[in-house]
């Protein structure tokens, strides 16, 4: 099926639109410490090249646990950490994340008392928000950043990141922008959007199907199994 520009975001939100918060039951709408502090967790196991089941069953180990405050997760030290992190699958960077969580959870507590608003607050504008969130610690980088900022668009004034490799992947892929580089790709994409935009969803939702089309099908190369296969420029160049 060959797809105009508004059946193509239809599509896109009816089938990968839903966002991974919602996904994780963290409510972000209001913006409070505590539920963002939860998507920051969210966020920092979803930057690591693992699959979204092993990253969704991880965290519901850690909200089994209790472990989704500041205090608690330093409280809880390095070795139940790791303990956690393995009963979510999460074992092949499990004592690195375990690490990561101690080193950056302490530099929250330390500079923001533990509060990520507040964080934001201090914040002078969106490149300053992101410095400050990647000077949390080692391992919080463009991607995780990204991931973290995304959902909260429209809740953080200063929040407005650049689109990950995925979401560019698949839009290029389905013609909707036309560059790799992420500022000039972000600009594109919320033009599309605001041409095909859909009542009831937003930027984020569409960034977001972008986004999990890309990690889940584009980068594997499974057009066959892919809805969007006679849209996808990747596709046609390389298949006929």
């Amino acid at each position: 099926m060959t797809f105009t520009n508004k059946d193509l975001v239809k599509e896109l939100l009816k089938n990968f639109g839903v966002k991974y918060s919602t996904i994780i039951g963290v409510n972000l709408s209001n913006g409070e410490s505590q539920e963002v502090f939860k998507w920051f967790i969210a966020s920092i196991l979803f930057g690591a090249p693992l699959s979204e089941t092993i990253v969704f069953k991880t965290y519901r180990e850690f909200e089994k646990e209790k472990l989704l405050t500041p205090e608690k997760i330093l409280n809880a030290g390095w070795d139940k950490l790791v303990e956690v992190l393995d009963q979510g699958s999460y074992v092949r960077l499990d004592f690195k994340t375990a690490t990561k969580l101690l080193n950056v959870i302490n530099n929250l507590v330390s500079n923001y008392q533990g509060d990520l608003n507040l964080l934001h607050k201090k914040a002078l504008n969106f490149e300053d928000l992101e410095k400050r969130l990647k000077e949390l610690g080692k391992g919080i980088g463009n991607v995780t950043v990204s991931i973290f900022l995304r959902e909260l668009r429209g809740i953080w004034v200063k929040a407005d990141p650049k689109p990950t490799y995925f979401t560019i992947l698949a839009a290029e892929n389905l013609g909707i922008v036309t560059t790799k580089e992420p500022g000039k790709a972000l600009i594109q994409l919320k033009n599309f959007w605001r041409n095909n935009e859909v009542s009831g969803m937003d930027f984020i939702n569409f960034e977001t199907a972008l986004t999990r089309l890309g990690k889940n099908l584009c980068r594997k190369n499974k057009c066959k199994r892919c809805q969007f296969v006679k849209t996808c420029r990747f596709f046609n160049s390389s298949w006929k």
